[in-house]
């Protein structure tokens, strides 16, 4: 049976117009139900008009702010895809995923104004709008002012309604489609345990670029008529400020474990009054004990899950009931959700054995745009195949082992070594390189280089990381160098990188800052 896409925002409108649906702390901007509806059929109507239709990219580069959101729903009602880019990559990058994707408009902030010519040039994208501050003149301004209406496109949950671009294990990044209606069953799992409605008031300081940010909580919120309050990035006495300040009344909060220890850290936490916080959620890296601990000692006690772009993202959750009891834990399945984890045969493990963790609902992509050999080898039967290596215990909860083969998550972004390690090999000195995630104080963990020269060269590990640092986004870039003779590898010449791990993973490692 084919479900049909309603217009939350329509819906909004006509039953809470004026309430506040967007704050934008940095602009001081207030954006209500139908200011923020009518402004989408706006740019949807302009969009339409210049010959964006059903199916279609827009790209999005732009920091977090409400027109990240108008462009969301503009693209929803003429049923074309919203295409968010990360902007930590750099103009490579960035070129990559437009070619791959064929957006035909990019919207940008004005802080990219020099970037995005350049990539709309390079990658023909026709239609380019300048987002710029509050009352500032600006080509995506004018484009409100369009007289004309849109015409609604016939779309359903199985519509793909966004694209985002994860890290590829080869190198290259690879489109996860989103669905209409996987984002509703993200809403309805998330939204249960997490009690939102439409008195929630959620601070958004992860970027909107990335699931956890746009998917945790601000779209459940905003579908349940709450409010959502931005931050352009994330600083922690800001933050506290925001979830303390009484006006502002913040119920819902999420992020990755890094900013919670760098609140933390800071001397206004201790006098910070978290009392209106009913949900504060952590994923996307395993949680420190100590966080943990020193949040539920100001009587928070952090929800902890697991969860992949692919899964929209929710996929597992450790509710705040078990969070201390049950350390290390992701939890279990989410309602609409199904896991399975099965060992090399396919058959599945008993408790405490490890094995491949599986998830299958739906809230779980379709595939990979423009990518069906990915695809493929993505699922088995029906199931994803999370590469996540998970055991469950004997009342069920689920424990992640290990990570999608070598992949580590550096301040909340998966990085794939085998990307890394192709950037320090265009460097001619460099005869074997591998690289390995490392725990780190700042950022959980971040990525160390093991490198072999070829006999006679020389290169000092300054040099590594400032090529790194040319050629690819700040989070990849290693945070430290070792040269040794020969890396570690098994019969068949693989590299054994569980063995660099256990050479390395008790030192301290810097990260770039």
């Amino acid at each position: 049976m084919e479900v049909k896409y309603y217009d939350w925002l329509e819906h909004h409108e006509d039953i809470r117009g004026d309430k506040i649906a967007i704050r934008d702390l940095d602009s001081k901007q207030d954006i209500s139900y139908r200011h923020l509806n009518r402004r989408a059929a706006s740019l949807a109507a302009y969009l339409q008009s210049n010959g964006v239709k059903k199916g279609d990219r827009v790209a999005l580069l732009i920091r977090n702010c409400p027109a990240f959101f108008e462009v969301q729903f503009a693209c929803s009602k003429i049923g074309a895809i919203c295409l968010p880019l990360n902007w930590r990559l750099t103009p490579n990058e960035l070129s990559y995923i437009l070619n791959d994707a064929t957006p035909c408009a990019l919207i940008h902030d004005h802080v990219f104004a020099d970037t995005a010519p350049d990539l709309a040039s390079t990658c023909d994208i026709g239609l380019v709008l300048e987002v710029r501050e509050p009352g500032e003149d600006s080509t995506y301004e004018r484009s409100m002012e369009t007289k004309e209406d849109y015409t609604p496109a016939e779309t359903t949950h199985d519509d793909v309604c966004m694209i985002m671009y994860t890290s590829g294990t080869t190198g290259h990044p690879k489109g996860a489609m989103i669905t209409h209606g996987m984002v509703f069953y993200n809403i309805v799992n998330l939204a249960m345990p997490a009690g939102v409605n439409s008195k929630s008031v959620n601070l958004v300081v992860l970027p909107l670029f990335h699931t956890g940010g746009l998917n945790c909580y601000a779209n459940p919120i905003l579908h349940a008529g709450g409010q959502i309050l931005l931050m352009r990035e994330f600083e922690p006495g800001a933050a506290l400020g925001a979830l303390g300040d009484a006006d502002l009344g913040v119920t819902h909060f999420f992020a990755v474990p890094a900013p919670y220890q760098f609140m933390m850290q800071h001397p206004d936490f201790d006098r910070t009054d978290l009392s209106r916080l009913q949900t504060a959620g952590v994923g996307g890296a395993p949680c420190a004990e100590a966080i943990l601990q020193g949040w539920m000692d100001r009587g928070i006690a952090l929800a902890q899950g697991w969860g992949m772009t692919e899964t929209s993202p929710g996929g597992i959750s450790l509710e705040s009931d078990d969070a201390l009891r049950k350390i290390g834990s992701a939890g279990k399945a989410l309602m609409h959700t199904e896991i399975r984890i099965i060992n090399e045969a396919g058959v599945d493990v008993g408790p405490d054995e490890v094995g491949e963790l599986l998830i299958k609902g739906p809230n779980i992509t379709p595939g990979y745009w423009n990518n069906p050999e990915a695809t493929e080898k993505s699922f088995i039967d029906g199931w994803l195949k999370t590469g996540d290596a998970a055991k469950r215990d004997d009342e069920g909860f689920v424990y992640i082992v290990d990570r999608s083969k070598d992949m580590y998550i550096s301040g909340g972004e998966n990085v794939y070594p085998a990307e890394v390690e192709n950037v320090i090999y265009q460097l001619p000195q460099i005869a074997e390189a591998a690289v390995i995630g490392v725990p780190s104080d700042r950022w959980g963990e971040t990525g160390k280089a093991v490198l072999v020269l070829k006999p006679g060269e020389a290169l000092e590990a300054e040099a590594v990381i400032g090529h790194c640092v040319k050629n690819l986004a700040k989070f990849k870039v290693p945070g430290s160098v070792e040269f040794i003779e020969a890396l570690p590898r098994n019969a068949t010449g693989k590299v054994l990188k569980r063995n660099l791990r256990d050479m390395y993973v008790d030192e301290g490692t810097a990260a770039i800052t």
